[in-house]
């Protein structure tokens, strides 16, 4: 029973975080009048599947994932509501919006929580609990900030590093709701975060690109694009594998 709990938390936090993030891409397109032929949440085969107008919701085998496929994202397209088609802003607006709301949740989460706690344990009145979450949120944000400064200036090791494997221990240590959320706002901070690096293929990486293309008045050559996001993918991928070891050694 412990086992089935702590797989079914996971799975919820994961999916969580995962569905809000590919609603903010999906919302803040749907706003600028751009098609999305999928939204998808998890990988692998179909569990479930229907179209609505325009838009083909699925939900998958592996919660693990998600996306959402824009007419025009992958290819250029000349059809009416094309991701391609649209404005540097409009496109820049839609790319970072799941990364944005995902920090957007995980603020508002901690900061509820850590104004109801201390409201209850210290017995404070409604404003002072308010002034200690929105101070403590404060130094939560700066605190993340910092460590990826220190991770890039050297002073924090890569090995010090959690991925998939060491969240899923973490979420299987929490006890009760309020260390549950506590766990998912600090997770959904770090994912916004991190997503926004100007990496490709994050999303702040085809951010960077858009900024790119706005200084120069012209996109980059599609050749040089896939090249950069298949160097991407390959770093992403070696990373991950080598945060995960790290990880299943901590466990072990």
């Amino acid at each position: 029973m412990g086992f089935i709990i702590t797989a079914l938390k996971i799975i919820f936090l994961l999916g969580f975080l995962i569905i809000i993030h590919e609603g903010g891409h999906f919302i803040v397109a749907k706003i600028c009048k751009i098609k999305v032929n999928e939204f998808a949440i998890g990988f692998g085969p179909k569990i479930f599947a229907k179209r609505i107008k325009e838009t083909k919701y699925e939900l998958r085998l592996i919660p693990f994932g998600g996306f959402v496929n824009l007419e025009g994202e992958e290819e250029h397209s000349d059809e009416e509501g094309s991701f391609s088609k649209a404005s540097i802003p409009k496109r820049f607006s839609i790319i970072v919006a799941g990364a944005i709301v995902n920090i957007i949740f995980g603020i508002l989460a901690y900061m509820i929580l850590i104004a109801v706690n201390f409201y209850i344990n210290v017995e404070a009145n409604l404003i002072n609990s308010l002034s200690y979450a929105i101070s403590s949120t404060g130094t939560l944000i700066y605190a993340m900030f910092d460590s990826i400064i220190q991770l890039f200036s050297g002073n924090v090791s890569i090995n010090d590093m959690v991925g998939p494997v060491g969240i899923s221990q973490m979420v299987s240590e929490t006890n009760g709701i309020s260390q549950f959320i506590y766990l998912l706002s600090i997770i959904s901070v770090s994912l916004g975060i991190t997503n926004l690096l100007p990496f490709v293929p994050l999303d702040g990486g085809k951010a960077l690109l858009l900024i790119i293309e706005a200084i120069r008045k012209k996109p980059l050559k599609q050749e040089t694009e896939l090249r950069l996001q298949s160097a991407g993918f390959f770093i992403l991928i070696v990373f991950s594998v080598f945060v995960a070891y790290n990880d299943i050694l901590r466990i072990i």
